[in-house]
């Protein structure tokens, strides 16, 4: 004699399984990638020794940012840009804000400035070109919201950076990668994936049950 009850709780069960990869699917195709970070130019006026005297202290400086989603828009706040004299950051050289901005999908932006490099030890730094051991070091921190569909994101805090040698200026067609290891951006996503898995491991075990 057949078990009606086994059978709706097997019905049941089989459409809460369904239900819980109908929602994993959706959290994979709206969760956000993180933007791509990086330092193309780099050039200090008063590292150029054929200037006599080195009275211009402009830092010029140019980074591209990528929105590597192919659905969803990236709102920017200010972007606040720092350039130390070494990667230990004792010392700052200059510091200059981005205003802003919005980026579509799949779009490369490129932002810079010419902030005056007033931290500058000029000497020390030519020094240290001499002896093959200038290394800077470029700290980018901002937060962002992603634009998904018809619904904006809360806020998630960016902070990147990256180490570089220097000479009289960098010119990087690829870039220097700004990255770090504290990069977290998909926390709520990663709460919400979680769930998901739970609630399909939980499906699946009451469906073999039955």
């Amino acid at each position: 004699m057949s078990n009606p009850g086994g059978g709706c709780c097997r019905c049941c069960c089989s459409f809460t399984l369904t239900l819980g990869l109908t929602a994993l699917f959706l959290w994979l195709s709206l969760r956000p990638s993180k933007p791509k970070c990086a330092l193309i130019k780099f050039n200090i006026a008063a590292l150029n020794q054929s200037l006599q005297p080195p009275g211009n202290t402009t830092l010029i400086f140019q980074l591209r940012l990528e929105n590597t989603n192919k659905d969803k828009g990236v709102n920017y706040d200010p972007v606040n840009v720092t350039f130390y004299d070494s990667p230990s950051k004792n010392h700052t050289v200059a510091n200059f804000i981005i205003p802003k901005f919005y980026q579509g999908h799949k779009k490369k932006a490129s932002k810079g400035g010419e902030p005056n490099a007033t931290g500058l030890d000029r000497s020390a730094v030519l020094k240290a070109i001499s002896n093959g051991s200038a290394v800077f070091r470029v700290d980018l921190a901002t937060s962002v919201k992603y634009k998904i569909l018809f619904w904006t994101t809360k806020r998630y805090r960016i902070m990147v950076g990256a180490d570089f040698n220097i000479s009289n200026q960098i010119n990087h067609k690829k870039g220097i990668k700004l990255s770090s290891n504290g990069f977290r951006i998909f926390s709520y996503f990663g709460q919400v994936g979680v769930v998901l898995i739970n609630f399909l491991v939980f499906g699946l075990i009451n469906l073999v049950n039955y």
